[in-house]
C-alpha cells in the first residue's frame, strides 16, 4: 500500500529526489532548454532512447515507494524487482537503435523476447500497485488478448499473436506501452505535474484561498464562493480530485462549516468544485494533453475549447450556492475578518507572475511542451525571493520527493493503458468494435450519446479518467464521429463523463474524501454532490449538439448560444434550490408547487437545448426558447411561495 512521501524511509526519499531530478533533466533536454541541441545528443539519438531511459528512471520507484507487504523483509523483494526494472530498461535504451533499425517488434531475436517477457510482467505489477486491482484486471485481460483473439467468438475475435510476438510488440513498439498515452505524458504532461507540485508546496493553495477570500468572503454564502473559486483554480494545476479535496479542502470546508453550511452541503461543495477544476483551463489534467495528442491539434486548442463548458458548469454551482445562503440567511464574514486584498497580492504577487507567465507562453507564444518548466523555474527563483516563503534544505527535499512520487505515479498509470492501447491496435478489435457499436445504435446519434455517457461514467468508476478517457477514444469516439459529431467535443464529450465518478454515488471519490474532512456521512455527501453538480450531466450533451459552446463557429453563434444555455443554468439550478434570483421563494406545496418547479426545470432544459436534427429534434431554436420560456414563467408562478411567514427574502446578491 502506497504512504506519504513523508513517511518513506530517508533513503527512499533520497532515491526518489534524485529519480525526479534526472526525470525534469531528460525531459527538458529532449525539449531542448539547455540550447539549440541536447546535451546528451550523443547518448539520446533515437527518440525510443529517452523513452526508456525515463522508464528506467521512474518505475523502480514504484516497487520501492509501494512495498508488496508490510513487512520489513519485502524490502528486498521489492528491491529486487526494483532493480530488475532498471535492468530491464536499460537493456531496451542500449538497444533503442538496433531495434528500430531492424524491426525488432516484429523479428526480435530471443533474449530481446525473454527481456520483454520481463519488462511486460513489471510494468503489470506496477499497474496494480499504483492503480488497483480493477484498472490492473482490465490491462492484464487486453494485454493478454492478442494470444487468445483468434479463439474467442463474434465481435470480440481478432488476429492472433503468439505469445513471443505480443511481448515483443508491447515493449518495442511505439503502439503498445510505449505508446500515444505515453508519448502524451513524456512529451507535454511532465512539466506540467511539476508547475502543479511547486506552485502546492510554495503555498498556492493558500493564496489562492486568501485571494478568494479577499475578493468574495464577504458577499451571501461567501465561503462556499471561495472554495468554488480557490478550489478550481487549485484543481486546474493539480490535475487531481482527490488530491485537490484533501488540500484546499482542508481549509474550505470548515469555514463553510463555520459560515452556518450543514456539513455534508459543505463536503459537496468542495467535491464538485475540485471535480470541476480538472475540466477547467489553462492547464485542465494530464488527460487533456493526451487528449490534444489524439486530435493532434495544439493543447491550447483544447484548453480554449474546454472553457465555456467549464464555466458555465462554475457558474451553475455559484447559483446554486447563492440561492442556498439566501433560503438559510447566510451572510457573508465582515469585511475586517477577511484577509486585504491588497495585503494578499503583496504577499503572493509572484504566483500571479508566473501564472501570468504560463498563459502569456500557452496561448501567445504556443510553446505548450515548453511553457511550465519556464514558470516553474520563475516561480521557484521568485518564491526564495520571498523571506515569508523561502524554501529551505528540508522543503527543497520534500518538493523533489513529491515530484518524483506523482512522476512515477503517471508514468506507470500511462505505460498501463499503453498495453490496452496496444491490444486493440494489433488484433484489429477497435475497429470491430466501432463498427458494432454503429450496428447496434442504427442511425440514432442520441442512442450512440447516451451508451457513450453510460460507458464512460461505467469505466470512470473503475479506472483512472486517463485510462477510461483512452479506452473510449479508441473504441467509442470514431463511432460517434461517424455519426456526424464535431471530434473535439466527442473527445471533451467522453472525459465530462468519465469525471462524473467522482460526485455520483456509489462510488464518488471526490465527494467521499470530503466527507472524510468534514465528518459527515459519505454517501450522504456524495448525494448532496451530485444535485449540486446537476448541470454537469447536462452540459456534455449541449456541447457535443452545439458546437458553438467548444468555440467552433462564429463569436456571434458561440455568444447566444452561451446567453441561451447560462439562462437554462439559472433555471436549473433555481429549480434544486427551490430559489430564482431576483423572484423569490419556490416552495409553494402541493400537487401546483410540484408542477410549477417540473415546469421550470423542463423549461431550463428546453431553452438551453440547441436544435439538433441530429438526435431528431426538428424544431426550430426560435421555438425551442418560445416554449422554454413560457414553461419557465409558468412554472415560476405555479411554485411561488404564498406562505405569509416565510422569511423576508435577503438583498439578492448573484456574486
Amino acid at each position: 500500500m502506497a504512504v506519504n512521501s513523508a513517511q518513506l524511509p530517508v533513503a527512499i526519499r533520497w532515491l526518489t529526489g534524485v529519480a525526479a531530478v534526472i526525470a525534469a533533466f531528460l525531459a527538458m533536454d529532449s525539449l531542448r532548454l539547455f540550447g539549440g541541441t541536447p546535451l546528451l545528443d550523443f547518448v539520446i539519438t533515437v527518440q525510443n532512447h529517452y523513452y526508456y531511459a525515463l522508464m528506467g528512471v521512474l518505475l523502480p520507484l514504484c516497487f520501492l515507494i509501494n512495498p508488496s507487504l508490510d513487512h520489513p523483509k519485502s524490502v528486498w523483494l521489492d528491491s529486487v524487482l526494483g532493480l530488475s526494472a532498471f535492468c530491464a530498461c536499460g537493456f531496451f535504451f542500449f538497444n533503442a537503435e538496433t531495434m528500430l533499425d531492424f524491426g525488432w517488434e516484429f523479428a526480435a531475436p530471443g533474449y530481446a523476447v525473454w527481456v520483454s517477457y520481463l519488462l511486460w510482467v513489471l510494468v503489470m505489477e506496477g499497474v496494480r500497485r499504483s492503480g488497483g486491482w480493477i484498472l490492473f484486471g482490465l490491462v492484464l485481460v487486453f494485454s493478454l488478448y492478442p494470444i487468445v483473439a483468434d479463439r474467442l467468438p463474434g465481435p470480440i475475435s481478432g488476429m492472433a499473436s503468439t505469445s513471443a510476438e505480443t511481448a515483443a510488440y508491447h515493449v518495442m513498439s511505439i503502439e503498445s506501452i510505449l505508446g500515444l498515452p505515453f508519448r502524451a505524458y513524456a512529451q507535454l504532461v511532465i512539466g506540467f505535474l511539476i508547475f502543479g507540485i511547486a506552485l502546492q508546496q510554495t503555498g498556492g493553495g493558500r493564496f489562492f484561498i486568501n485571494l478568494a477570500f479577499a475578493v468574495l468572503g464577504h458577499v451571501r454564502g461567501g465561503s462556499a464562493k471561495v472554495a468554488i473559486v480557490s478550489s478550481g483554480l487549485m484543481g486546474s494545476m493539480s490535475g487531481s480530485v482527490i488530491t485537490n479535496v484533501l488540500t484546499t479542502g482542508q481549509m474550505t470546508i470548515p469555514a463553510m462549516q463555520k459560515n452556518g453550511m450543514e456539513k455534508e452541503y459543505a463536503a459537496g461543495i468542495e467535491a464538485c468544485a475540485s471535480t470541476g477544476g480538472v475540466l477547467l483551463p489553462p492547464i485542465m489534467g494530464s488527460t487533456a494533453f493526451v487528449m490534444a495528442t489524439f486530435l493532434n491539434v495544439p493543447y491550447t486548442t483544447v484548453a480554449l475549447a474546454a472553457g465555456i463548458p467549464a464555466l458555465l458548469y462554475f457558474f451553475g454551482l455559484f447559483v446554486q450556492v447563492d440561492a442556498y445562503a439566501a433560503r438559510k440567511g447566510l451572510t457573508g464574514a465582515p469585511r475586517e475578518e477577511l484577509p486585504r486584498f491588497s495585503d494578499t497580492l503583496k504577499e503572493g504577487w509572484f504566483y500571479i507572475v508566473a501564472f501570468a507567465v504560463l498563459i502569456f507562453l500557452l496561448v501567445f507564444l504556443q510553446r505548450e511542451a515548453v511553457a511550465p518548466f519556464i514558470a516553474t523555474g520563475l516561480l521557484l527563483i521568485l518564491n526564495q525571493l520571498s523571506t515569508d516563503h523561502r524554501w529551505n534544505i528540508r522543503r527543497v527535499g520534500s518538493f523533489l520527493a513529491a515530484t518524483g512520487r506523482l512522476l512515477m505515479e503517471l508514468l506507470v498509470i500511462m505505460a498501463g493503458v499503453g498495453l490496452i492501447v496496444g491490444a486493440l491496435s494489433v488484433t484489429g478489435l477497435s475497429g470491430t468494435l466501432v463498427n458494432d457499436l454503429l450496428f447496434l445504435a442504427g442511425d440514432s446519434t442520441l442512442l450512440l450519446l447516451l451508451m457513450g455517457a453510460f460507458s464512460s461514467f461505467l469505466l470512470g468508476i473503475g479506472m483512472t479518467v486517463t485510462a477510461a478517457y483512452v479506452f473510449l477514444a479508441i473504441v467509442l469516439a470514431p463511432a460517434l464521429i461517424q455519426g456526424g459529431l464535431d471530434p473535439m467535443s466527442v473527445h471533451l464529450f467522453i472525459l465530462y463523463w468519465g469525471m462524473l465518478s467522482f460526485i455520483t454515488p456509489p462510488v464518488a471519490l471526490g465527494a467521499f474524501a470530503a466527507a472524510s474532512i468534514a465528518g459527515s456521512s459519505a454517501l450522504a455527501t456524495g448525494f448532496k454532490a451530485m444535485r449540486l453538480g446537476t448541470v454537469i450531466y447536462f452540459i456534455p450533451f449541449f456541447f457535443v449538439l452545439e458546437p458553438a459552446l467548444i468555440m467552433s463557429g462564429s463569436w456571434w453563434e458561440t455568444l447566444l448560444a452561451t446567453l441561451r444555455v447560462g439562462l437554462g443554468v439559472v433555471l436549473i439550478a433555481a429549480t434544486l434550490q427551490r430559489y430564482l434570483l431576483g423572484v423569490g421563494f419556490l416552495d409553494r406545496d402541493g400537487h401546483l408547487g410540484t408542477a410549477g418547479r417540473s415546469l421550470m426545470l423542463v423549461g431550463g432544459g428546453l431553452i438551453a437545448l440547441p436544435a439538433a436534427p441530429s438526435i431528431g429534434i426538428e424544431l426550430g431554436q426560435l421555438t425551442l426558447f418560445s416554449l422554454g420560456a413560457v414553461a419557465a414563467i409558468a412554472g415560476t408562478v405555479m411554485s411561488l411561495s404564498t406562505a405569509t411567514s416565510q422569511a423576508p427574502e435577503p438583498t439578492p446578491d448573484p456574486t
